[in-house]
């Protein structure tokens, strides 16, 4: 099973902020997402249905739809700004 992955708009913006180098690790590791939506570095949020990356200094919050095999990349960003 092939999951397709979708970015919200404010998430790709986000993203477009985010330097060079960084924005390549997270780029490749929201490719990986299509593989395996739950890869062993992966943590549940509690609170919501949502999941979290750590790329360095840097998190992916994402959720998956296992039904439509949708990954929707919610928000990309800093650690300390991603979570207010």
């Amino acid at each position: 099973m092939k999951y397709s992955v979708e970015i919200r708009r404010k998430a790709q913006k986000e993203l477009a902020k985010i330097t060079q180098p960084y924005r390549t690790k997270i780029i490749e590791t929201i490719k990986e997402l299509e593989k395996s939506p739950y890869p062993h570095n992966c943590k549940k949020l509690s609170g919501r249905e949502a999941w979290r990356i750590r790329v360095g200094d840097y998190r992916i919050i994402y959720e998956v739809n296992g039904e439509k095999l949708i990954i929707l990349i919610i928000k990309v960003g800093h650690r300390r700004e991603i979570y207010k």
